[in-house]
């Protein structure tokens, strides 16, 4: 067999196997103090380009989760492997610093990243365009709505050009219009990125209308306990019959793991 032909298959045999996951998650447990354990091994994998949205009750470790897939911190034990970048993580609140402007966040996040000066305007302005926010660079967050700083927010996590996206409750503090309107939006640019996300929400309309799956975190201690493949064609609304139908179905198993907790 000649090199030319063994790199042939070589590279068909690369072309054909799966991309490995974003990020799989093995066996993580998290202890806080003496002995409080908040996840008791967690089992998850994100695939690339995959939507995975993530409920549970309050205290279950959701937000833990995230944070150690961030490298915020330290897992007392299991393990984090990620595809090739580490994960840009977004918050609840836009967290943008105030001083700077919608361009100067997303700058700002271009510069750690260690884009010269010469690119940080035209791609930081690029971003901006993406989450349709034209011409809004040279405000200061003060002048924009909560929905226009969590959309600066997302220009700003895109620009790391991570693999993964952690999500979490980003569209919490919204209201119920501007929320409806960012669903459309991240769906639109997951699609047109490819990125993987990992979005938390109490909100399990939330969840299946944006998710590809949905995964159900036991009460304390957090495990992984359910997970379901949302089989619904798209664009998906929350009011839309079928969403509701697989959103009663899960928030009955949540009701269920809530009661079991609570006895």
């Amino acid at each position: 067999m000649t090199d030319t032909v063994q790199e042939r298959l070589v590279a068909a045999s690369r072309a054909a196997a799966p991309d490995p996951p974003a990020v799989r998650v093995e066996g993580l447990v998290k202890r806080f103090g003496r002995g409080r354990v908040v996840l008791d091994g967690v089992d998850l994998d994100v695939a690339a380009g995959e939507v995975v949205c993530l409920v549970g009750a309050s205290g279950c470790g959701k937000s833990t989760l995230l944070s150690l897939l961030a490298g915020l911190q330290e897992p007392t034990s299991g393990t984090v492997r990620l595809a090739r970048t580490r994960p840009a993580l977004m918050f609840q609140e836009p967290a943008l610093l105030p001083w700077l402007t919608a361009a100067g966040n997303v700058e700002l996040a271009l510069r750690l990243r260690g884009v010269p000066r010469r690119g940080r305007r035209e791609q930081a302005r690029e971003l901006l365009r993406l989450v349709r926010l034209d011409g809004v660079g040279p405000l200061r967050p003060h002048q924009l709505s909560g929905g226009m700083q969590q959309r600066v927010a997302l220009a700003r996590a895109l620009s790391q050009r991570s693999d993964l996206l952690l999500m979490d409750e980003p569209f919490g503090a919204l209201d119920a219009i501007t929320r409806d309107v960012l669903h459309e939006e991240l769906v639109r640019l997951q699609a047109e990125t490819g990125v993987a996300v990992l979005f938390v929400t109490h909100d399990v309309r939330e969840a299946v209308r944006l998710g590809h799956r949905v995964v159900l975190l036991s009460s304390r201690p957090g495990r992984v306990i359910a997970d379901w493949r949302v089989d619904i064609d798209g664009p998906r609304r929350t009011d839309d019959p079928e969403v509701g139908a697989l959103a009663e179905g899960i928030t009955s198993r949540l009701r269920e793991e809530i009661r079991r907790h609570a006895a």
